[in-house]
């Protein structure tokens, strides 16, 4: 009598799991990524704008976060073996024209301060649905993408007061 080798039905169901987790960890990852960069870039834009010394202390808080962030989402993307996200191009071309064109328009703190809460916003929701889409995502991403939604809010309360 010959017995075949199968793989039990529950390693199978587990190997299946693991496999959408491990996916599902590194596109949050990725747009952890790309998110915290396209905040640092942001940031970077309107630095030379900025004559408000407090809101110039409240950029370099943030910005220093958002690298200590992106840094983090880097290191977990590696321990997979994959590699960061850059911000998509038309999106980056598209956010750096329109802040541009406001700053030509007006640059004052209060007009920096309502860019800069726009971005947070559009983190704050993006970032959310990637987090509710990816809920098989490992604890430790979905922990991290949370970290990055409340830094995200924190900056924008820190703005309302340049408004």
């Amino acid at each position: 009598m010959h017995i075949s080798p199968e793989i039990p039905q529950n390693k199978k169901k587990n190997r299946a799991r693991d496999q959408v987790m491990e996916k599902q960890t590194v596109e949050l990852l990725k747009e952890c990524n790309s998110g915290c960069k396209m905040g640092i870039n942001s940031m970077n834009q309107v630095r030379e704008y900025v004559m408000d010394e407090k809101l110039a202390k409240v950029l370099k808080e943030y910005d220093e976060k958002h690298k200590k962030l992106e840094k983090e989402t880097s290191k977990l993307l590696a321990e997979f073996g994959k590699d960061e996200k850059e911000p998509e191009k038309i999106a980056t071309a598209f956010s750096w024209i329109s802040t541009e064109m406001k700053l030509m328009i007006k640059d004052d703190a209060s007009q920096i301060a309502k860019i800069m809460t726009d971005g947070c916003n559009m983190g704050i929701k993006s970032l959310t649905e990637k987090i509710n889409q990816y809920s098989d995502a490992s604890r430790e991403s979905i922990s991290l993408a949370k970290d990055i939604v409340k830094c995200e809010e924190a900056f924008r309360d820190d703005l309302k007061q340049f408004l």
